[in-house]
């Protein structure tokens, strides 16, 4: 994940007297590059994960400092360090709780500390995990790509990873990812990336294939379930104009087994998108992960479709809906009540619909196994026709 505003603390608290004021719950953010600001011109030119450096000779009441504070946050600044003692003398009360409030580190330095030595230093640590990210990202790829060529990628990921033990994999996407330029692409990637509280040397994340993946290694799933709702409350928040979908894999062992879990988050993704859903996960999927499972696609769609013809060609012809309307009577076993309620239509409109299924198909529903395949064949066709097969 990045050099983080928490590696960053290790370092200099004791090296340059830093000191987290507030923002703790966003120290998991990954920082990009350190940068001067003593007004509020350069930040116009943030793509995201900058940390910002303030001497005070440019800003140092409270009014411009909470201002200042406003913008880095809407520039999805990855935290801000205050050098204390000669232009600022304190640190207001108001901008410790803007900053706690919207999850912004805020670090003050001593004046005795020579800022310029304490950036390059930094600097160059960014550099070198950076580095070693990429170098990490290209594993996993290979983890991916060719999950049985193990000697390409289990060494490299031993030395950050307990690459026996537990995997996950998180995938986020947006409808117009994948066609962005990279530079579009690498700033949302930055914004997300601050989104994901908590996650820090346990996890990883990188852009693949058109999704921004997370693996997470060993995280419990209390851990993990509060790194997902808060990334996507933080992310509907701070950025409502884009539609986020994220899907999750199943817990697999051994990181030989990470692309099983790749595979089944892609899906839960193309799930969420197909029900405009802000998040699926891949185990509630039930029955449908049967389809997930077949790899001939060509045999599920003819069994839909022939299963169903007749409804099927009703609903082409008089523009009618009945094929999801009994998806949704076999969803909620048979209910009347319940299929009108998630319709949004009138009972006596879904009992005249179900008389009409039942004899367009020749029968009545009413077994079990019958039942069940049609089911079935409704989930192929409900998934086909949103492009989720």
């Amino acid at each position: 994940m990045g050099f983080t505003v928490e590696d960053m603390l290790i370092i200099s608290s004791d090296k340059y007297d830093m000191e987290l004021l507030a923002g703790r719950n966003g120290w998991a953010n990954s920082i990009s590059w350190l940068m001067m600001v003593e007004d509020k011109t350069i930040i116009k030119n943030f793509k995201g994960k900058e940390l910002a450096v303030t001497l005070g000779n440019g800003v140092h009441t409270e009014e411009q400092l909470l201002e200042l504070a406003s913008l880095l946050d809407e520039h999805h600044a990855a935290g801000w360090i205050i050098n204390t003692g000669e232009y600022i003398k304190t640190i207001p009360e108001k901008l410790i709780d803007y900053c706690n409030r919207h999850d912004l580190p805020l670090l003050e330095v001593p004046w005795d500390i020579e800022v310029s030595e304490m950036m390059k230093d930094l600097m160059v640590r960014i550099f070198l995990q950076t580095e070693t990210d990429e170098q990490i990202s290209a594993a996993f790829i290979k983890s991916i790509e060719t999950p049985q060529l193990e000697e390409a990628y289990r060494e490299k990921l031993s030395a950050a990873f307990d690459v026996d033990g537990k995997f996950q994999v998180v995938l986020i996407t947006t409808e117009d990812l994948d066609s962005m330029d990279s530079i579009d692409r690498k700033r949302i990637g930055y914004r997300l990336q601050i989104y994901m509280e908590n996650i820090s040397h346990n996890a990883h994340f990188f852009y693949y294939d058109g999704y921004f993946a997370v693996i997470m290694n060993e995280v419990s799933e209390e851990d993990k379930n509060e790194i997902v709702s808060g990334f996507l409350m933080r992310a509907r928040r701070r950025m409502p104009d884009k539609a986020i979908y994220c899907g999750e894999g199943s817990v697999v062992w051994d990181v030989s087994n990470v692309a099983i879990s790749f595979e089944r988050a892609a899906y839960a993704t193309r799930v969420a998108m197909r029900k405009g859903q802000s998040f699926a996960r891949f185990d509630d999927l039930g029955m449908e992960r049967i389809l997930y499972s077949v790899e001939d696609i060509s045999l599920l769609q003819e069994m839909g479709e022939e299963k169903l013809e007749p409804i099927l060609a009703y609903d082409k012809k008089h523009s009618s809906d009945l094929c999801q309307t009994l998806f949704c009577y076999l969803k909620n076993n048979g209910s009347v009540k319940a299929v009108a309620d998630e319709m949004f239509i009138h009972k006596n409109t879904i009992v005249y619909r179900m008389g009409k299924i039942k004899e367009l198909l020749g029968c009545d529903l009413e077994d079990g196994e019958e039942r069940m395949a049609y089911y079935l064949a409704c989930l192929i066709m409900d998934a086909e026709l949103s492009g989720g097969v």
